[in-house]
């Protein structure tokens, strides 16, 4: 992410226009789509967006005549970002949902493999269909593709629009005083909320009609190969119930039993005060502005208010997370504060390695790692330590960590991934100071005081006692002994030396200027 110049801006705006801001005109021609679409039904191209509550382009669809409900598996178009192996498990779980959904509404879910335009031009050849309508995506490469094939479905007088169903904003919509783009939090929320109440939810339809005629040749969810071989994916299926019935489920649970205790509940990770909706809204299986409508119905009661606020915030970091991406789309793999360009990373092949394996004998940091192999998932104030770590203990690039949680989460989107590793890194937006270097230990002892997280995620040291249990080096061998801990063989040593690291950090950031030398 760069300075906000002028052709930045510009850029952003054209991007909005190409795949946004053309939605008045669209939505002010409705009698003309159903009189456009009289010689056939209209596609309903479902990507990151698989449910049917509150889902606009299925909604506008289905009141307007036969629709034929698509998925396209193209990850060659998603470039490096394709889906990891924990997305993809999730999504073969979440087609298998949608699939069944469609299906007790009166229409069939047709899947093919792309490249998407192909695919689309395929169907429309052999149903005659009039229109192809879809919600949007607002990365970088999706933007371009989708911009492209609206302008040539268009060209071939098919009725092409887009809505939004993932954000309460649009990104192109929300500009500060000046017409820029933000770069912080707190005026890109406040300019939200000044903006109004985002738009009400609509409902799930109740009933649709399916294209007449032949049979819709389709893939199977099973053909794409979308589950791993590796036998992880067990740990997954435990941990979470994939599709939109499943993120309903986890809304009404939050509501019942954790959004009372969200605002300090939520840096606890051995309790469950955290909503666990990312992988859903991730997949597009709830819809934000659901979300939103519920919570703003229960702060309404006069309960738990400030609770609900801050929750409602997270969601905000999540849209401020898009309106960066969207932007500045440079800063999936570049920093916004250009002197981290500069940055004397290090290259160390084992400890990554060690990292990834949940093996660095910080037993918060280990833990978190071998949640998220475990689970897909991760609890983030667990995420801060274990990417600080990474990035400020061990030197190494923040990529690389993007990388590593890109393949392994199941709520992988790359707006949030990008924007949380920059922040931790302190090279992105509205970042964490350069000095803030996270102590493995104290923050264990701080937040999991009595090891119940290290404890289930790290199985070795649950017989440690608690005042032992956050730094397993600094115990005496008669407790150790007593535990059956072995440090160096049955949990390693620490990989490195927290005084020495933090030191290491502060004159590596003073290299590139961010400090006096």
């Amino acid at each position: 992410m760069t300075s906000d110049t002028g052709s930045e801006r510009e850029g952003g705006w054209a991007a909005g226009r190409a795949e946004g801001l053309d939605e008045g005109r669209a939505e002010g021609r409705a009698e003309g789509r159903a009189e456009g679409r009289a010689g056939g039904p209209t596609i309903v191209w479902f990507r990151q967006d698989l449910r049917l509550d509150d889902n606009p382009a299925l909604l506008e669809a289905a009141a307007a005549g036969p629709i034929i409900p698509l998925f396209i598996w193209s990850p060659e178009e998603e470039g490096q970002f394709a889906p990891g192996a924990a997305s993809r498990w999730w999504l073969h779980h979440s087609l298998v949902a949608l699939e069944k959904s469609l299906r007790a509404l009166g229409v069939p879910l047709v899947i093919r493999c792309g490249p998407s335009r192909l695919a689309l031009e395929s169907i429309i050849r052999e149903t005659q269909a009039r229109a192809v309508f879809w919600n949007r995506r607002y990365e970088p490469l999706a933007i371009a593709r989708d911009a492209e094939i609206k302008s040539g479905l268009r060209t071939q007088a098919i009725d092409a629009d887009s809505f939004n169903a993932a954000l309460l904003y649009e990104p192109w919509r929300v500009r500060s005083a000046a017409g820029t783009s933000f770069k912080v939090f707190t005026p890109f929320w406040k300019a939200c909320l000044a903006s109004g109440e985002p738009s009400a939810p609509g409902a799930a339809p109740t009933r649709a009609r399916a294209a007449t005629g032949a049979a819709i040749a389709s893939e199977s969810i099973e053909s794409l190969g979308l589950l791993p071989q590796l036998g992880w994916a067990d740990g997954l299926a435990r941990a979470w119930t994939p599709g939109e019935e499943g993120g309903q489920r986890e809304l009404d649970r939050f509501l019942e039993s954790g959004i009372t205790r969200y605002r300090e509940g939520r840096d606890i990770p051995g309790e469950v005060n955290t909503s666990r909706l990312s992988p859903h809204l991730h997949c597009g299986e709830i819809s934000p502005r659901r979300i939103w409508e519920r919570l703003r119905s229960f702060r309404a009661r006069g309960t738990a208010v400030a609770d609900v606020d801050k929750f409602l915030a997270e969601i905000g970091w999540r849209e401020f997370a898009h309106h960066l991406l969207f932007h500045s789309p440079e800063t999936i793999t570049t920093p916004l504060r250009r002197q981290f360009e500069r940055f004397p990373w290090r290259s160390d092949p084992a400890a990554l390695r060690a990292w990834q394996r949940g093996e660095t004998g910080y037993p918060l940091v280990d833990a978190g790692m071998r949640e998220l192999w475990q689970t897909g998932w991760m609890h983030n104030r667990v995420r801060m330590v274990v990417a600080s770590f990474l990035v400020k203990h061990l030197l190494l690039p923040w990529q690389d960590g993007a990388a590593w949680f890109w393949d392994t989460l199941v709520d992988a989107d790359l707006a949030n991934n990008t924007l949380g590793w920059q922040w931790v890194a302190g090279c992105g937006a509205d970042a964490a100071p350069y000095f803030r270097i996270f102590n493995p230990t104290t923050q264990s002892e701080k937040f999991d005081p009595h090891g119940a997280y290290i404890r289930r995620f790290v199985p070795e040291l649950a017989a440690l006692p608690d005042a032992d249990i956050h730094e397993p080096a600094a115990a005496s061998s008669a407790v150790l002994a007593e535990a059956g801990v072995i440090l160096g063989r049955t949990y390693p040593r620490p990989i490195v030396d927290h005084p020495m690291a933090r030191a290491r950090a502060l004159e590596a950031l003073s290299s590139i200027r961010l400090i006096a030398p």
